[in-house]
């Protein structure tokens, strides 16, 4: 797992004084960028595209909350992806905000469709379950 800190910025803000919800997609993927470039520096994550992304809003995030830590780890490894369980929590008092899971899929650039992980991938992040 991986733990990554994004300041709240106000921009971050909706018309109620929390962050939008929109918002907590960015911060998730922070989160995910932070922990491939960890797992394995060396792959072009250029190949790879967000297939989805499910979200469940647990609590708000104001600014004086300072902070979101996110975290991330590596659920299951598939074919062609890879899946995460993701969460934000609060950097004032670690409360959960946001429980999250994202499917990463391998793409074959040249035909604009999903391909298989290389083998050397695919045995990397299956040490990690």
């Amino acid at each position: 797992m991986t733990t990554t800190d994004v300041q709240i910025r106000w921009g971050d803000m909706d018309a109620m004084a929390h962050v939008n919800n929109a918002v907590y997609v960015t911060y998730l993927e922070c989160g995910r960028d932070a922990f491939f470039a960890e797992m394995a520096p060396a792959v072009d994550w250029m190949q790879f595209v967000l297939r989805k992304v499910e979200v469940d809003f647990v609590s708000q995030l104001t600014d004086r909350d300072g902070f979101a830590r996110v975290e991330v780890e590596l659920e299951g490894v598939g074919t062609t992806s890879l899946r995460t369980r993701e969460r934000i929590l609060a950097g004032s008092d670690g409360r959960v905000a946001v429980e999250a899971s994202a499917v990463i899929v391998h793409l074959d650039e040249t035909k604009l469709r999903s391909a298989p992980l290389p083998d050397a991938l695919r045995a990397t992040f299956a040490a990690l379950l």
